[in-house]
């Protein structure tokens, strides 16, 4: 992603890999040694300070921070949404049917106005809602604003979720692949000269010339835009032009229509005839996997993102219909322009997941993550691991973009080790293969997000990707990096995370860089912007004990990030660079120096002034060890 936390801790919790390394596998490499020698290197190892351990990545240690439940006593969802007669647990039913009791125990409410009332008339969580006293009459009647409630009816806020019975046809396998299952049968068949069944170089120059939609009547390939000729020897197919009848499938799924009849089930869309991505010169938010979540995207839009994405995805999850996968897909009705990130590492089923959301999603354009450097992601065969699998790489692009009627995108490294740059031979490879456009981060694998980016390297691969969009991406910490940035012949920049700032730290960056200068914001709109944020997870996540405590966890990760800001006032020069830390400071005001804190303490404090006391017990762990100013 890409500018991505990386899933890791999830994944390894599903793969139960939680546990501590293994000690032979920590001293793998003293056993080349002899014992004298080994011994002589453990003590050294032994007399090290702790201190000089750099203390970055991921805190993979960290305690399970979700709570078993939310509540103690819960309410029946069956009495929150007006039909307890309906529940179909019956008399066995766990939670609480009667309100009165339920409200006996339920927590104190957290405020007296409630964001989803005053929003949209109606607080869907009733006396559930931590802030139900806004809207509850007598008799604990849910009140709701007529008028206000019209307004917002029929109306589609939230768009790309996942269905039941879409997710039942997932879990059940019954859904239909049926573009994505031609071309994996035609990675299946010899080509060439006796070459292998897996290898998708395997085309004729005279296929290859189909893809440029100049001359299709010429083309004989299995270009994805146009229709396709036997080879010799083969049988003719059913969607070839030889054979115009209609297969059973398409029989048993005709309809009758009236108006004009299309042919898009019959002939492919030609590369030439897909939807444009029209996105050169504009802010583009980078997918940030936890942080950069639907709130989030939200923040950022309104200070002048142009381009926003949803958090990376891994595929193999979408296919088997896991909710909480889906749910990274979801679209704020604001975004004008979105997409969505995919991570996997074999074509098959990258090809299948990009035909299911090709059907069932509405998004822009879709994103192959081949820039993620995680281990758990790398050693699989992803993320950066595809720069290295060449032959797969390209029978992933190809192949979804041929089940694709929307832009495909590739995001990328400058290559796996530090001084071994590759992108600028994988790029004209990914122009070839169909990709609509290429996003270039300026560093390696081995350089994960430190050191600068290399943008007298991205300029180079700028101008070998022509006519093929490239964004850059990497250090973009202000409106000045920004110019120089465009200056290198980028089509556009990406911004993401960009430790010290970027837009974790400074989501404002996106109006500094579009109205040229330096913003010096003060404590007061930086909690403003984190009231906001606060605001859009209740209504995303909901405004019950679930919902509120799902919006803590998020607006904590979040402070781990935007505690590294440093306010302009009282930097001693302008703009900051990637590689200055400061030392500890007091800021202008008693706010602005605790949001400044390092301490966890500090955050759920903040936490705390915006969603009220955390509950008992609570305990919370960055997912990655803010050390920026140790």
């Amino acid at each position: 992603e890409d500018e991505v936390e990386e899933k890791e801790e999830e994944e390894e919790e599903e793969v139960g890999s939680c546990q501590n390394e293994p000690p032979a596998k920590r001293v793998r490499s003293e056993d080349l040694s002899q014992d004298g020698e080994r011994r002589e290197d453990a003590g050294a190892v032994e007399k090290e300070p702790a201190e000089r351990k750099r203390a970055r990545g991921q805190n993979k240690s960290r305690p399970c921070m979700k709570p078993n439940h939310y509540e103690q006593r819960r309410l029946c969802p069956s009495v929150t949404q007006g039909c307890a007669e309906k529940c179909y647990f019956g008399s066995q039913c766990r939670f609480l049917h009667d309100v009165g009791e339920y409200m006996a125990v339920k927590p104190a409410d957290l405020g007296r106005s409630c964001v989803l009332f005053e929003t949209f008339g109606k607080c869907i969580y009733g006396v559930t809602c931590r802030f139900a006293q806004a809207h509850l009459g007598d008799g604990y009647q849910n009140l709701v604003n007529t008028d206000l409630a019209k307004q917002w009816e029929g109306k589609s806020l939230v768009r790309n979720n996942l269905s039941k019975d879409l997710q039942h046809q997932l879990r059940k396998r019954k859904f239909i692949f049926k573009k994505a299952d031609e071309y994996l049968r035609g990675l299946a068949k010899p080509h060439g000269n006796g070459g292998k069944g897996g290898k998708a170089t395997g085309r004729s120059t005279e296929e290859q010339e189909v893809s440029n939609c100049t001359t299709p009547q010429e083309g004989l390939g299995d270009s994805p835009g146009c229709p396709v000729l036997p080879e010799q020897g083969e049988d003719p197919k059913p969607d070839t032009l030889q054979s115009p009848g209609p297969t059973a499938g398409e029989e048993a799924s005709s309809v009758k229509t009236v108006g004009p009849v299309t042919d898009e089930d019959i002939i492919k869309l030609r590369s030439c005839e897909k939807k444009k991505l029209e996105i050169q010169g504009k802010l583009y938010l980078a997918p940030l996997t936890t942080c950069g979540n639907l709130p989030f995207r939200r923040i950022c839009k309104r200070f002048g993102a142009d381009v926003t994405c949803g958090e990376m995805a891994v595929c193999t999850n979408l296919l088997q219909g896991q909710s909480s996968e889906w749910a990274l897909l979801k679209r704020h009705h604001t975004e004008d322009i979105f997409g969505v990130q995919l991570e996997g590492a074999f074509p098959d089923t990258m090809t299948k997941c990009a035909e299911l959301l090709n059907q069932t999603v509405e998004v822009d354009f879709v994103d192959i993550n081949v820039g993620c450097p995680i281990d758990l992601v790398y050693k699989k065969g992803g993320g950066c691991a595809l720069m290295t699998r060449s032959n797969k790489f390209e029978q992933i692009v190809r192949g979804m973009n041929s089940v694709l009627d929307i832009p495909l995108t590739v995001k990328i490294r400058t290559g796996v080790q530090e001084k071994i740059n590759v992108a600028h031979k994988i790029i004209p490879k990914i122009r070839e293969w169909g990709a609509s456009m290429v996003t270039l981060h300026g560093r390696s694998r081995e350089q994960r997000y430190t050191r600068g980016a290399d943008w007298d390297y991205i300029a180079e691969c700028a101008k070998i990707a022509s006519p093929m969009p490239l964004f850059g991406n990497g250090d973009i910490l202000s409106y000045e990096d920004a110019n120089r940035a465009m200056q290198m012949g980028v089509s556009g920049i990406m911004i993401a995370r960009q430790v010290p700032v970027g837009a974790l730290i400074k989501p404002w960056l996106f109006t500094e860089i579009k109205e040229q200068r330096h913003w010096d914001i003060s404590s007061s709109e930086r909690f403003d912007i984190l009231k906001d944020f606060t605001n859009y997870g209740l209504e995303h996540w909901g405004s019950d004990t679930q919902g509120v405590e799902k919006t803590r966890k998020f607006l904590l990760e979040w402070l781990s990030f935007l505690c590294r800001y440093i306010p302009v006032g009282l930097l001693e020069h302008l703009p900051q660079k990637i590689n200055e830390r400061p030392p500890y400071y007091m800021g202008r005001d008693y706010l602005e120096t605790l949001m400044a804190s390092q301490n966890v303490d500090d955050w759920i404090k903040i936490s705390e002034l915006l969603l009220g006391p955390v509950p008992t017990s609570f305990t919370f762990l960055p997912k990655h060890k803010a050390n920026s100013y140790r």
